[in-house]
């Protein structure tokens, strides 16, 4: 959330009806999950848990501190996330909760923890009435991620799921282990603070942005904050990434694939297919959690975020001093800074293969100037050996490469405002051109931003083919929007573009209101896609809206578009291919109902074969009831 409230700059507490924390109260420090909870008695895990105000610094020990919910074992301080409960199945697990706070409290362990429904209303819970102690005991059954939570009467806990800072992570391990745990635990949280949360009513949150502010954090930091994980080329890192918020977060690693073990949480039937997939990109639902794998083969810094660029964005009080128009990233960040393997010699220079030039530029046409809100038009132009192409209002054109062959690509800033390039998705060999501005690289040689009149150099060899994308790095919500993105295609060496293959780029929109919250490939109102009978289409769609982060796109024979839809049974059928740009295994490869949620920072694509002539809709909808139509294009098949 960008913009502040005057409560906010006055530093008005993070609960509401709170005030300034008094200076008695204890601090609220950061959980790393690495120290375990609880004390084992005779087969089973007792954790003593206080639920009680404390004060919480969220920038910084240089901020005022803001009276908050927090969980604390007796006698310790209070921890954001709550402190760590991880035991081995079979272990029963009684927590035994004190609620010091002046409201009654319910304190809540999913079902799913001891083999019961998997639902986000399946939980068990005790009510604990204030000053009052009381117990819940549960099973330690199925191996998995979980997450403890409490909530109070006030309609802000509701809307949250969560008082405060009151909820915290369960990991349950298919066996004992020797030693520390070879893995780390990330625990995303989302908090409001006290002008948010006084406008949250039992019919919803605030109706505008600009009310109260959502603080973000993984661990209890928010980046730059935010912990440094350290890794030698070679390692194997096993992550488990839980969310306990109400929101949805698309969580996306720079520079590699990561596999994804297995999910655990009330959606996780919706948000993955068979476990062991490899992605840059995976959508966690509220309440929901992965187990991750992943292998950096380079050195250099790299990053692993929610791609979902409204949790990123600085206000005036996260912003870092030496950043006033607020274009740096802030919230649910985490680096990753790998070292060379000992003896490893420093890579090759890089090979130059083709040349490019990419030129940033920005113009605003007429009939922008009557929406208010609007951005102006920003777009890229790239040349190559005499050849322009233009991209439309509001978006880039389509970058082609080839695999293995070496490319140099020189990004001229023609805007007045900074600017960069992340190549989303491609294993690029050097991080110095990932693309994230005081980040990317190594060392004292990190990447600058790409200032006015100024240029940057990337140089990186594609290695596979497949569907990526670039985009702007830096205010991404502004710079996005505004059309610095493309399409990013990669090709086997010999295979030129075809006319049966069509883009769907899902972008926000530049006129900033409700009528028209997605642009396909730039355009509010997109242009009739022709198809053929007989010939296979590949569909390659692409989704980095600012909003709506997980919306479903399906295309359908129905004679027209529902502005709401429940149900919808004149689906096509399209085979799957590819996601992210990797190709799926064969065994994944199977004809289905063409609807597939696409959330931001995910690329798919569709092989669809047309059998008869006729019309048919690219569809693109809210996720969820009324199933709001958000955007669609014609399809004739001929």
């Amino acid at each position: 959330m960008r913009p502040l409230s005057v409560f906010a700059l006055l530093g008005i507490s993070l609960t509401s009806g709170a005030t300034v924390a008094p200076a008695t109260l204890p601090v609220v420090q950061p959980n790393s999950n690495t120290a375990r909870a609880g004390i084992v008695r005779d087969g089973v895990l007792e954790v003593a848990l206080d639920a009680r105000e404390a004060a919480w610094r969220i920038n910084g020990a240089g901020r005022t501190p803001m009276t908050i919910d927090a969980f604390s074992e007796p006698g310790k301080p209070p921890l954001i996330p709550g402190p760590f409960v991880r035991t081995v199945r079979g272990t029963r697990i009684r927590f035994s909760v004190h609620n010091a706070l002046p409201l009654p409290l319910t304190f809540f362990v999913p079902a799913a923890i001891h083999g019961g429904p998997v639902r986000p209303d399946a939980m068990d819970s005790v009510v604990i009435a204030p000053g009052a102690v009381d117990t819940l005991s549960t099973a330690a059954g199925d191996p998995g991620n979980y997450l403890y939570r409490a909530t109070t009467p006030p309609a802000v806990s509701k809307f949250a799921r969560m008082a405060g800072l009151l909820a915290g992570a369960i990991v349950v391990d298919s066996a004992e282990s020797t030693g520390t745990p070879n893995d780390r635990v990330f625990v995303i949280m989302e908090t409001p603070d006290s002008m948010f949360a006084a406008h949250v009513t039992p019919a919803g949150r605030p109706p505008a942005d600009d009310i109260g502010r959502l603080i973000y954090t993984i661990d209890g930091r928010s980046w730059p904050e935010t912990e440094r994980i350290t890794a030698t080329v070679g390692d194997t890192l096993h992550w488990r990434v839980l969310n306990a918020s109400h929101d949805v977060h698309p969580m996306h690693l720079h520079g590699f694939y990561y596999r994804v073990d297995s999910f655990t949480g009330p959606t996780a039937a919706e948000d993955q297919r068979p476990p062991g997939r490899f992605v840059v990109t995976q959508l966690l639902s509220p309440l929901s959690s992965m187990s991750m794998t992943w292998s950096p083969d380079r050195p250099g810094n790299w990053l692993f975020h929610c791609h979902f660029s409204v949790h990123l964005t600085p206000d005036s009080i996260s912003a870092a001093p030496n950043d006033p128009h607020h274009r740096d990233m802030s919230g649910l960040v985490i680096g990753v800074e790998v070292a060379p393997r000992p003896g490893d010699r420093p890579p090759a220079p890089a090979v130059t293969g083709r040349r490019i030039r990419m030129i940033a530029i920005a113009d605003t046409s007429p009939a922008e100037k009557q929406f208010p809100k609007a951005l102006p038009t920003m777009h890229f132009v790239i040349e190559e050996n005499g050849r322009r192409i233009e991209g439309g209002p509001g978006f880039s054109p389509e970058l082609d490469l080839t695999r293995g062959v070496p490319v140099s690509i020189t990004i001229v800033n023609h805007l007045d405002e900074p600017t960069s390039i992340h190549w989303h998705g491609i294993e690029v060999q050097d991080s110095y051109v990932d693309g994230v501005p005081g980040f990317s690289g190594a060392g004292t040689h990190l990447e600058p931003e790409i200032a006015p009149a100024d240029s940057f150099v990337a140089q990186f060899t594609p290695p596979r083919s497949g569907t990526f994308m670039y985009h702007a790095h830096i205010d991404e919500v502004r710079e996005e929007r505004a059309g610095l993105l493309g399409a990013l295609i990669v090709r086997d060496p010999g295979t030129a573009p075809s006319p049966d293959e069509h883009v769907f780029f899902l972008k926000g929109s530049r006129r900033g209101d409700a009528a028209y919250p997605l642009e396909i490939n730039g355009e509010p109102n997109p242009d009739t896609v022709v198809l053929r009978v007989g010939r296979p289409a590949r569909l390659r769609i692409f989704n980095v809206s600012w909003t709506n982060p997980a919306p479903i796109v399906s295309i359908t024979e129905r004679s027209d578009s529902a502005l709401t839809e429940l149900r919808d049974t004149s689906l096509v059928v399209w085979t799957p291919v590819a996601k992210d740009g990797r190709d799926l295994p064969a065994a994944a490869r199977m004809p289905e109902p063409a609807r597939q949620q696409v959330s931001i920072g995910e690329t798919y694509d569709f092989d669809l074969t047309p059998t008869r002539r006729g019309t048919m809709r690219f569809e693109v909808r809210q996720n969820g009831p009324p199933h709001r139509l958000f955007i669609r294009v014609p399809l004739r098949v001929e």
